[in-house]
């Protein structure tokens, strides 16, 4: 098959490739750094004549055009599966809406339950030898979406990684509808928040924590990004990674010589992840590098396979936590800050592994807008906090102030061991909230 003219056909503009969505259609519009570029600009010039137009995506890394336009809320809706910062904002003005998930069943959402997409527009790398084109660093849910997807239009990035895997990572020629070339924009960054003196102790705490020859799974934030990085500059050895979201930590490990994947019981001396941002310095990285698996959502995240991982360790951030061990990771009462993505995976998963550990990381404190400080423990969440992390499901939790294990413990010693790590500050109060709740005896206080 003549590929080249496979690809000269399918080949149009970014302005000709919108015409196809229509009113009232659903757009998927892909995932962080795989989301489409000169497509969007170009949508958001036809979007004002346009009304109900329905967009799905996540973490993005940055503005859409679409999102510009004016009065957007009367044109169309963004429907985000996990917020970013940007789509946290959109949001905020009406236009938009966030989707509850477990990560790990996105892509069966896409097959059984949503079923159609009019229009799917991904970024992709260019086409290689045998007619492909790599999803990038976001194997996801892409594959899924294309399943059922109607019209099918590529987007190609000569910026994009090449990341390899061999399971769901890329898409044929023959599948594909149109082929737009993009402006080949340099990848969007991720930079990374310059450690605290808080998530320095913390790191401190997990770090003796992990075994030689334990599998990495780490979270978006400060929190876990000092962990891999006080890795790094540890002695430990024969590490793997298998996770949902790949770091700029996970390239410092590797480089260091921490991680071959030896001492895995699947996918041994790879790494395996969802997708990817960072720097150009992972984007590098990942570029066709074999070691590095890029892989669907519904491999890194399924408890089965996790808990098929010796040694796994979970490491992940927290807005708050109640005295009966409820981890809100993701809104703030009823304002949505990001999402559930798949730390409740991890989670249960860490914890089926033989030696694996779970650990939810968050300062006792916070600053409010008001400039006072509050505590992260509190008696109860706030109303309208979302529960990421069910009390039955949570391992450790780990502050400034210590580490504590919530298996195995009733409500009281719950509330012992949670207040034991928060500020001291605020532990009289909540010790005087818990008697009032009745998960509190007198006698733990010596």
């Amino acid at each position: 098959m003549d590929y080249k003219a496979m690809y000269s056909q399918k080949l149009t503009t970014a302005a000709e490739a919108v015409k196809v969505v229509k009113n009232g259609d659903w757009v998927d519009y892909g995932w962080c750094v795989g989301t489409p570029d000169v497509l969007d600009r170009e949508m958001a010039k036809r979007l004002p004549d346009m009304y109900d137009v329905n967009f799905r995506g996540g973490v993005l890394m940055r503005v859409p055009e679409i999102y510009k336009i004016e009065n957007p809320a009367e044109h169309m809706t963004w429907n985000s599966w996990h917020m970013s910062g940007i789509e946290r904002k959109f949001i905020a003005t009406g236009a938009g809406f966030y989707g509850s998930m477990r990560y790990s069943e996105l892509p069966r959402f896409y097959r059984e339950h949503i079923g159609h997409v009019d229009v799917a527009m991904l970024q992709v790398a260019p086409m290689d030898n045998h007619g492909y084109f790599s999803f990038g660093p976001q194997a996801s849910h892409l594959r899924a979406i294309c399943d059922v997807a109607q019209v099918i239009i590529v987007e190609v990035n000569e910026n994009m990684p090449r990341t390899l895997g061999g399971m769901e990572d890329c898409i044929h020629i023959s599948e594909v509808d149109m082929i737009v070339e993009g402006d080949n924009a340099p990848m969007p960054e991720m930079g990374s928040v310059p450690a605290t003196e808080v998530d320095k102790k913390v790191a401190e705490i997990i770090v003796p924590e992990i075994p030689n020859g334990a599998c990495l799974q780490l979270g978006i934030g400060g929190m876990p990004n000092t962990v891999g990085s006080m890795i790094a500059d540890s002695d430990l050895k024969d590490l793997g990674v298998h996770t949902e979201m790949y770091v700029d930590a996970f390239v410092d490990i590797s480089m260091a010589g921490k991680i071959n994947g030896s001492k895995k019981r699947i996918d041994r001396g790879r790494q395996a992840y969802a997708f990817a941002a960072g720097t150009k310095k992972l984007y590098d990285f990942l570029d066709d590098n074999p070691q590095c698996a890029s892989v669907p959502v519904d491999y890194t995240n399924d408890v089965g396979v996790i808990a098929q991982i010796d040694n796994f360790i979970s490491i992940n951030n927290a807005v708050d936590i109640d005295l009966y061990g409820q981890v809100n990771a993701e809104s703030a009462g009823i304002k949505q800050i990001s999402g559930t993505g798949g730390q409740l995976d991890f989670v249960m998963g860490a914890y089926l592994s033989r030696g694996g550990k779970s650990f939810i990381c968050l300062s006792s404190t916070f600053k409010q807008k008001d400039g006072t400080v509050a505590s992260r423990i509190r008696p109860t969440l706030s109303n309208g906090s979302i529960v990421t992390d069910t009390r039955s499901s949570v391992h450790y939790i780990v502050t400034e102030f210590g580490m504590v294990c919530l298996k195995g413990k009733s409500s009281w010693e719950r509330a012992e061991a949670l207040i034991s790590i928060a500020h001291p500050d605020f532990r009289e109060q909540l010790i005087a909230d818990a008697e009032k709740m009745h998960i509190w005896k007198r006698s733990n206080k010596r």
